[in-house]
């Protein structure tokens, strides 16, 4: 297995979720028009957010490997997202599901994971890079919601998500992102 994940991770051409850019707002900032898409996803309750990433990243790890109803091993994509909700100890922990398998994807074994659609959504995403730490998410999080509140932005304000796309392997040029749902007008 130790062979198998350090493969996954060191590839270069994982798939992500398609987007178009709509707006720069600053240089680490930007407004994203996201497709709808099928996601892999577990709820990790009670832990700190730390943990609940450690959890639901191997729980998840393990879906692609094979523990799925068609046994198929799927490859890995990025980000793996982490939705973070202010005043709840719950974390749900997701990976993007496959281009090939978006139209079926195979069914979870595990009964604490499931698939889930992810409707088409505006996004507001700010970038930044480094080893990613919840405080830094955190921190990130609010300088991007700062901007949005000086551009008289809506967005919901009460959860955003956190989006990392490297293996804990790579030492540099890290990509990390926290995301804002946009509000309609």
């Amino acid at each position: 297995m130790i062979k198998s994940f350090k493969q996954t991770f060191l590839s270069l051409d994982l798939q992500s979720p398609r987007w178009s850019s709509i707006e720069t707002m600053a240089k680490d900032s930007e407004l994203r028009q996201y497709e709808t898409a099928k996601w892999v996803s577990t709820v990790i309750k009670g832990e700190t957010q730390k943990e609940a990433m450690r959890q639901g990243f191997w729980k998840l790890f393990h879906y692609i490997q094979g523990k799925n109803e068609k046994e198929i091993k799927i490859d890995m994509t990025v980000p793996v997202t982490c939705l973070v909700k202010s005043g709840c100890a719950d974390f749900k922990i997701s990976f993007f599901v496959p281009f090939e398998h978006q139209d079926s994807p195979p069914q979870p074994t595990d009964s604490d994971v499931f698939v889930e659609e992810r409707k088409a959504a505006a996004i507001f995403v700010r970038s930044f890079s480094g080893f990613a730490s919840p405080d830094k998410y955190a921190e990130e999080a609010e300088a991007l919601a700062k901007l949005l509140r000086n551009r008289g932005q809506p967005f919901h304000e009460d959860f955003f998500y956190t989006a990392g796309y490297d293996s804990p392997f790579k030492l540099f040029n890290r990509h990390n992102e926290v995301w804002y749902f946009r509000k309609p007008y």
